[in-house]
């Protein structure tokens, strides 16, 4: 009976350790299993259209085989939904030291309009070769996008050359739209004016030509619009600014715009920044009571008492 007893103790003793083992075991194997798994369709075109800026040497699914978990890709934001991780933030460029650069002959793959849940797409000196490798922002495509994408950037990519495409307009959700200082050129399209959720409208610093779309007046939600440093010709439709009336800053200068400046400048009762230089109006509409400086105007619009700066035209 005693050895029974013994064997018995033994066999428990066997038996807890081996459950024990087999809890570990399964406690180990948990660590490697992602709580919140990504959609490998989705995980794939990540890299593909990460690939395709950096360069083909760039292996994603070996140095991040978990973007959204514990190897995530500078510059790339993940939010969880649904159970699923997904993409919602894609930064590309040299704005960190550690930020994904571009190679020579970054180009754009239709992988990148696979990831349907971004809400912020940038690109930072990405394109900078007008010559060696111009690069056009695609034209088709924009609307697989158009139910999450807020924020789009360009900024200052020399390479980036040709027309701003309609198809942006196809983007109902976004609320800034920055083309800073690229290589774009030819006319604004008027369907921009569709884009009525914008907060931000910011094209300064290309090489735009034509007339400054009447539809632009139309953005009532504006609160910045910077069209400046451009080649922008015409003059401005009278009601033009009759309806943004929550424009903080306004920015035309450095431009080839004539004519009257119009009334409804003046109605513009938030703007702190008003610049106009480097035109060439002819006349000032009535939009408040000027002190006439060289090139500067200091004004009261609607008896207000606080100063804004305009710059106008010499």
């Amino acid at each position: 009976m005693k050895n029974l007893i013994v064997m018995n103790k033994s066999s428990v003793l066997v038996f807890l350790l081996v459950g024990l083992f087999v809890l570990c075991e399964c406690e180990d194997e948990d660590q490697f299993l992602p709580v919140s798994p990504m959609v490998k369709k989705e995980q794939e075109a990540l890299y593909s259209a990460i690939q395709g800026f950096v360069g083909n040497s760039w292996n994603g699914s070996d140095l991040y085989p978990d973007p959204c978990g514990w190897t995530p890709i500078q510059g790339v934001y993940c939010d969880l939904l649904d159970g699923y991780w997904h993409v919602t933030v894609l930064n590309i460029g040299l704005v960190f030291d550690n930020s994904l650069q571009c190679s020579p002959n970054a180009k754009f793959t239709h992988h990148l309009f696979e990831l349907i849940h971004l809400r912020s797409l940038s690109f930072f000196h990405c394109f900078s070769s007008p010559r060696d490798n111009p690069i056009r922002i695609p034209s088709s495509n924009w609307e697989r996008l158009s139910n999450s994408l807020e924020s789009l950037e360009f900024r200052s990519n020399g390479g980036l050359i040709g027309t701003i495409p309609v198809s942006i307009s196809y983007l109902k959700k976004l609320r800034s739209l920055v083309l800073l200082e690229n290589g774009l050129i030819g006319d604004l399209p008027i369907e921009l004016g569709n884009l009525v959720n914008l907060k931000q409208l910011v094209l300064a610093g290309n090489k735009f030509t034509g007339q400054i779309p009447p539809s632009l007046g139309g953005l009532t939600e504006l609160l910045i619009m910077d069209l400046s440093r451009n080649s922008l010709t015409g003059t401005l439709m009278l009601t033009f600014g009759c309806n943004l009336t929550s424009l903080l800053k306004l920015d035309l200068s450095n431009n080839k715009l004539e004519g009257k400046i119009p009334e409804g400048i003046g109605r513009l009762k938030n703007a702190t920044l008003l610049d106009l230089g480097r035109n060439k109006f002819s006349e000032f509409g009535d939009i408040g009571s000027f002190k006439y400086g060289v090139n500067r105007f200091s004004t009261r619009i609607h008896g207000r008492d606080e100063k804004v700066e305009i710059f106008g035209a010499k």
